[in-house]
């Protein structure tokens, strides 16, 4: 019963830790996009506010939160449209990811879609309900018994976006085959490279890709990585209101409830602007030192035009780079830990202080220097 899924993979990286820390300055860890900056003060407050909360919040979300996410979904994501009957609050948004197939019912005769390179927490649901895995980018490919599709729009870890066009495409094929099309946008607010350094990356409930139907749809958003909240595990989704009612109704049964401090932790959150900008620039200057040392290493660095990794290759098997990389002191992430499609990447985060992100870049030109 315990066998479904494998070891974590993480657990694989040790010896890599291990070596890379006998640098002689030690380990710079560049594998676990963990946010290193203080949670905003704003948000703190909130908490600080509500750590009275002697009963029990509403497994729904209160009223002040659920209307908070849907004036942000309007304000930031340009999603109109929405009311409070379309939004719940997750615990974290990898626990819905990792549920949502059991809340669907799905089977052994079920598949789930998801990206060629993909968060594991896609594989981890589809392996807890038993159904099946298929890892398919082209709508065109996905299988007639799909019935839940993951997309990730900024990907991990590979930073590709999904444009209008795509979305629409996505959205079509799903309803044709009956499926819920579910995004995982929890990079959103983090644009790097060409129209994604101004314009806003769309969600899938943008009016532009549903014509105002969200029917078999359904937004996943951490607010992790640009609120620095990975420590609160606050996250929501968005989606049609009978879709919502019913996920509510299953997370009430099973006690799945976000705290309420950590809801008004939220509402303040998104409330906010000036901290989201000012995280977003202190990760361009990071992503700029480490962008320029990775492509003067030799690196070949694949989309990775949004979010917090540059997912980059030297064009040999990724274990083989990830030993590379720590005999140089730098841990990194084997492409091999995201499916079998990317066996000559590796990911580097830049959720890492800025004297680590210079130490790193430093390392990767001194190896340069000596070669």
């Amino acid at each position: 019963m315990f066998d479904r899924l494998p070891e974590y993979p993480w657990q694989q990286l040790k010896p890599y830790s291990a070596l890379a820390a006998k640098h002689p300055g030690g380990a710079v860890d560049l594998s676990i996009g963990s946010p290193i900056d203080p949670t905003p003060a704003v948000v703190q407050q909130a908490i600080i506010s509500s750590a009275n909360a002697p009963g029990y919040p509403s497994t729904a979300g209160s009223l002040a939160f659920r209307n908070a996410v849907v004036e942000w979904f309007e304000r930031r994501r340009g999603v109109t449209g929405l009311t409070e009957a379309n939004i719940m609050p997750t615990i974290g948004s990898k626990e819905l990811i990792s549920f949502l197939p059991l809340f669907l019912g799905l089977g052994p005769l079920d598949a789930v879609v998801q990206p060629k390179a993909a968060y594991t927490a896609y594989a981890v649901g589809a392996a807890l309900a038993g159904a099946q895995i298929v890892s398919e980018d082209d709508p065109e490919l996905w299988p007639a018994n799909a019935k839940l599709i993951w997309i990730n729009s900024p990907g991990n870890p590979d930073g590709k976006v999904l444009d209008v066009e795509f979305l629409r495409k996505a959205v079509a094929k799903a309803r044709s085959i009956g499926a819920l099309l579910a995004s995982d946008e929890c990079y959103a607010e983090l644009g790097w490279d060409g129209k994604w350094a101004t314009e806003v990356i769309p969600s899938i409930l943008d009016p532009r890709v549903t014509d105002g139907d969200i029917s078999g749809l359904l937004c996943v958003y951490s607010l992790s990585k640009q609120s620095n909240l990975a420590g609160y595990r606050a996250a929501f989704a968005a989606g049609p209101a009978d879709l919502v009612k019913a996920i509510v109704n299953l997370r009430m049964h099973s006690g799945m409830i976000t705290p309420l401090p950590v809801q008004n932790a939220v509402v303040a959150a998104l409330g906010d602007e000036a901290h989201v900008l000012a995280e977003k620039e202190l990760y361009r200057d990071r992503r700029a030192v480490l962008l320029a040392a990775v492509r003067e290493y030799g690196f070949e660095v694949s989309s990775s035009e949004a979010g917090l990794y540059l997912w980059a290759t030297l064009g040999e098997d990724c274990w083989v780079t990830v030993q590379r990389m720590a005999e140089l002191g730098i841990v990194v992430v084997p492409g091999s830990f995201y499916g079998d499609f990317s066996p000559n990447h590796v990911r580097f985060s830049i959720t890492a202080t800025d004297a680590n992100i210079a130490e790193a870049a430093k390392r990767l030109r001194d190896a340069v220097s000596l070669r």
